[in-house]
């Protein structure tokens, strides 16, 4: 009888230079700046240069893709929550 065995996620360790965000929400004309600034407040050495934005092939959502130095489940999970509170963003990865 094979025996099954459960794959964990892989642990992060903080800090983690370089920690891939993707947030998503309907298209608008400042929807990056909303979303930047909120990533600021959680992350204040946030590097815009590694900020990636595409939008959907239709133009109805966009897609802002960037890293982060994280420092911990904390900052995380408050940027989760502070993105999706300003109403415009409708997903975080």
């Amino acid at each position: 009888m094979a025996q099954e065995t459960k794959q964990q996620a892989p642990k992060i360790e903080f800090p983690c230079p370089d920690y891939p965000i993707k947030v998503i929400g309907r298209d608008g004309p400042d929807f990056q700046e909303v979303v930047i600034d909120v990533v600021r407040i959680h992350v204040p050495d946030l590097d815009i240069t590694t900020i990636d934005l595409q939008g959907s092939r239709k133009g109805t959502f966009t897609s802002i893709r960037m890293k982060i130095t994280a420092t911990g489940h904390e900052q995380l999970k408050a940027l989760h929550e502070d993105l999706l509170e300003t109403g415009r963003v409708t997903m975080v990865i």
